[in-house]
């Protein structure tokens, strides 16, 4: 272990140096949701494709439906249907003077028509109201005719969608680095791209160290606790867009967690551990680590260390195994870990996704609290809260015991006490992180 006490952002920068974006490949669209674009994506058909109905109705010309009301409407011949899908009426016949085609919504605009009239400005060609003009346009069969009765006039190119009126071929559609979410999919989709080039989501493996610990489930023996930590770092991983891996608890045992370290390294783009990296005669991180994979390997090794923080102050982090790849090793105590993944684990997994942007939201928030908040001279503390916007304060929650799990529930920001700053006082400011 490094005898030189590192700070908060000396480690984060490091560990940022060091991890580098993940290599692009090509997806389909269902897998490349979460993903980030390498590339700009230009739109090669317009969208929509043909200029095309928003109403169920009729498709008219405008000047044939000038003047219609209710006491005089417009009255016009049938000549077919138009439904989603077709290439129009029948025949490739033009809607004529005189002339009306029943549309669909979505339906292509047929040639020689200028709008749309709704069902519901019509007596759908049964000669009663809008009710009956309803009910007759959903159940006609098609290859409607007759006659339709147009109660109120239109403008041109009413209740009409627009060739290209979303997108025209040319346009840019998404920019590179953008993340691939439902809508993104859903444009892709409709601009008729199957796949995407993107760097794929980091795949995180976590597992967490101790005799003591036992899974949810169990019966507890005396002195042994739940295991949360694998947990909750390992939800942490996928809400920041990691496809993770919870291993279950690896006892005290150098051998133990060095061998099963190893076994993961085949699916991980970065190993998470958590316990055993203080000085205790137990902490066996430390010494499993120090030969997982290759010794030889040039880049290699584990530097644990010595942070100027509060909680977390014990860190390790470095690359191990012959692809070198990223581990990080956080401190046991639950507050510590999910402090240390926020700071630190959360920022490289998005810099393996290819995101510039690696940081939770900062804002400044009045303190709300009762009392002046004490924080050691020379290290940075980060302690739980609850940050109301609306206000503009933040209310701390708990205390500072790096154990206390259920204020931890809690809080959505931490508050940021710097290193020079021994007491905060109540209605001063202070840098809040934004945890949701």
């Amino acid at each position: 272990m490094s005898s030189t006490i590192w700070s908060v952002d000396e480690h984060l920068d490091d560990i940022l140096a060091a991890v580098k974006p993940l290599e692009p490949i090509e997806l389909q669209l269902p897998d490349a949701q979460g993903c980030v674009l390498v590339e700009d994506v230009v739109v090669e058909v317009a969208l929509p494709p043909f200029d095309n109905s928003s109403m169920d109705g009729y498709a008219v010309r405008i000047s044939d439906v000038e003047g219609a009301s209710e006491e005089f409407p417009a009255v016009l011949t049938v000549v077919g249907d138009v439904a989603a899908g077709d290439g129009g009426l029948a025949d490739g016949r033009s809607v004529g003077p005189g002339e009306a085609a029943r549309i669909m919504t979505g339906a292509p605009l047929p040639a020689g028509a200028e709008a749309v009239v709704p069902v519901e400005w019509t007596d759908g060609g049964t000669g009663g109201g809008p009710a009956a003009a309803m009910r007759a346009h959903s159940a006609a069969p098609e290859g409607a005719s007759g006659e339709v009765r147009v109660h109120r006039p239109v403008k041109a190119r009413a209740h009409v969608r627009a060739k290209g009126s979303d997108v025209r071929p040319g346009d840019l559609a998404l920019r590179a680095g953008s993340v691939v979410g439902p809508p993104q999919i859903g444009l892709l989709a409709a601009i008729g791209r199957s796949t995407v080039r993107v760097r794929p989501r980091p795949r995180v493996v976590v597992l967490s160290t101790g005799s003591e610990l036992v899974q949810p489930g169990e019966e507890l023996t005396g002195g042994r606790i739940y295991d949360s930590n694998s947990f909750a770092l390992t939800a942490a991983a996928r809400d920041a867009g990691a496809i993770a891996y919870r291993v279950p608890a690896v006892a005290d045992d150098a051998e133990t967690l060095r061998a099963t370290i190893e076994d993961q390294l085949i699916r991980a783009d970065i190993v998470v551990t958590t316990g055993g990296v203080s000085v205790g005669a137990y902490d066996v991180v430390k010494e499993a680590l120090s030969s997982v994979g290759d010794e030889d390997e040039a880049g290699s090794g584990i530097d644990f260390r010595k942070l100027a923080m509060q909680p977390g102050k014990p860190q390790g982090f470095g690359s191990i195994g012959p692809d070198h790849t990223p581990l990080m090793a956080l401190p046991g105590n639950p507050v510590s870990s999910y402090v240390s993944f926020e700071l630190f684990v959360r920022p490289a997994i998005l810099t393996l996704m290819g995101l510039q942007d690696v940081h939770r939201p900062k804002v400044r928030a009045t303190l709300d609290t009762a009392e002046a908040l004490a924080s050691p001279s020379g290290k940075r503390q980060f302690l739980r809260g609850r940050y109301d916007a609306e206000a503009g304060t933040v209310t701390p929650v708990g205390g500072a015991g790096s154990h206390l799990i259920a204020a931890l529930a809690q809080a959505d920001a931490l508050i940021v006490l710097p290193e020079d700053v021994t007491s905060a006082e109540p209605g001063t400011e202070a840098e809040v992180i934004l945890l949701r």
